[in-house]
């Protein structure tokens, strides 16, 4: 209250002092940084610490106005506590008073991962569901019977996103009724047509009763499903697994396993440049072998050489190296010994690396541009390249300026705004050759085009990249065929276009 009255016109210097106090300020627009010091402080000090409180304003206030900092004074004031407590200034800069704000964790980032999968489970199972549901209409049609429900028209294509929202509706009518299936129609177009209180109600994240629901009713229609582990609290004992290994259990496979049973994992680090040019490529992979059966110790797995050529191949120590350069066949360097039993076994690695763009499975053109008002127009579109994939669970993160919410006028698939973490959220549940592209426009106050990179995205399949494929599986001694079962994931470790 005091210091108005001690500011003086005229005057060159920016602190006025009295017989007990000092007051340091800076002139912004129409407001004052006023810090309040003995006289017995380092004035030099007092002018850095003053430097550093106005630098933090415009990290969270968009205009230095008395109404935007009253609506970001809590964010603010946990800014102003991490440069100065108990009175003394602490050793900080801009950037690490970001992060303690934002409190980041790796214990919450671990529990996020953790829960991803579960919710990736439970959108497996939908899908499963939704093409069982589909092949049972189609052969009552071909019967002449009723109907068993309206599923879209591209199998397999619907988003769990929409579970218990009003994106789903259940279909009248007494065929739905007699056969006690739940119809489910959704439309993974969605245009500026919808209402705006559907976008909102079309995010997994806070739907999780439902999806226990969905799970439920699958439960009592005989399906068999597998337990979903509830998440462990930050902190416990799972905390410790990484986000690649929740990555590589997002696809749940309710396949029947065989005593020899082969998993093939594909990986992928993509790193694109916004305006075109591969930065960063390359897929490695893991092909394990797991036996159950001590007869089936001693085989010989046959791979396609015709998938294999271009790869740089790496076979485990005790396989034997001439075999597979000769034959593209699997097997150890002693014969009569036989692979370890109910163990996951490593028998080969690839690795792919490319400055090629058409290596490159799904390509995005993020197109930001100044729309005179001080703001940005943005058109993003996707299209998959390697159409012998099928993309599951696509998510593509784009960054936006702090507190500033989008406006989306078109999209396909779905749309979060994290206002938290400051980023749209596009899903699309699945990318395939019948759906290999799409896009969404939507406009920003207060922004940049630089605003919207790096974006990040994310996916899964059960269609490996490489396409390493087992041909036959023998015994060694007789040659005779051996039953086995096999599957394979392909997840991003990271995938951005900077």
């Amino acid at each position: 209250a005091a210091f108005p009255k001690l500011m003086t016109a005229g005057k060159q210097h920016t602190y006025v002092e009295t017989d007990s106090v000092r007051y340091v300020y800076q002139p912004m627009e129409k407001l004052y940084m006023l810090l309040i010091t003995t006289k017995a402080s380092n004035i030099l000090e007092d002018l850095e610490t003053l430097r550093l409180f106005s630098k933090v304003i415009p990290e969270y206030s968009h205009s230095l106005d008395e109404k935007e900092i009253v609506e970001n004074a809590f964010n603010l004031i946990f800014a102003f506590d991490e440069i100065v407590a108990l009175g003394y200034r602490e050793s900080v800069n801009l950037a690490q008073i970001k992060t303690f704000v934002e409190m980041d964790s790796h214990e919450e980032k671990v529990y996020q991962a953790v829960r991803q999968t579960q919710e990736r489970d439970a959108r497996q199972k939908m899908r499963e569901k939704a093409k069982e549901l589909q092949r049972q209409r189609m052969e009552a049609s071909k019967r002449g019977g009723p109907s068993l429900g309206g599923i879209g028209s591209r199998s397999g294509g619907f988003s769990a996103d929409g579970i218990g929202s009003s994106g789903v509706s259940s279909s009248s009518g007494a065929s739905s009724a007699n056969t006690g299936i739940t119809s489910i129609d959704v439309d993974t177009k969605s245009k500026a047509a919808a209402k705006p209180a559907s976008r909102n109600a079309l995010k997994l994240g806070g739907k999780s009763k439902d999806v226990d629901s969905f799970v439920d009713q699958l439960k009592n229609e005989g399906e068999k499903i597998a337990n979903l582990a509830p998440a462990a609290p930050a902190g416990g004992s799972s905390a410790a697994a990484s986000a690649s290994a929740a990555a590589k259990a997002a696809i749940a496979s309710d396949i029947h396993k065989e005593s020899v049973h082969l998993k093939i994992e594909d990986k992928l680090v993509v790193r694109l440049g916004r305006d075109g040019g591969v930065q960063q490529f390359e897929n490695s992979g893991l092909l394990t072998l797991r036996i159950t059966d001590e007869a089936y110790g001693r085989i010989l797995l046959k791979l396609s050489p015709n998938h294999t050529q271009g790869l740089q191949l790496q076979t485990h120590p005790n396989v034997d190296k001439e075999l597979f350069k000769s034959r593209t066949t699997i097997g150890l360097k002693n014969l009569g010994k036989p692979f370890p039993l109910n163990t996951d076994v490593g028998v080969l690695k690839w690795r792919f690396v490319s400055q090629d763009e058409s290596a490159v499975p799904l390509t995005i053109n993020c197109w930001p541009s100044d729309n005179g008002e001080g703001g940005c127009d943005v058109n993003i579109e996707y299209e998959l390249e390697a159409q012998q994939l099928e993309l599951q669970d696509v998510a593509i993160v784009i960054p936006l300026p702090m507190n500033v919410q989008p406006s989306v006028a078109e999209y396909d698939g779905t749309y979060n705004y994290d206002s938290r973490k400051h980023v749209l959220q596009w899903h699309i549940p699945i990318i395939d050759a019948a759906n290999k592209s799409g896009s969404m426009e939507f406009s920003c106050s207060a922004s940049i085009p630089g605003d919207f990179f790096p974006l990040q995205v994310s996916f899964v399949s059960k269609t490996p990249y490489a396409g390493v494929v087992a041909q036959d599986v023998v015994q060694v001694d007789s040659e005779a065929a051996v039953k086995y079962s096999s599957e394979s994931i392909l997840f991003v470790e990271k995938y951005e276009i900077v």
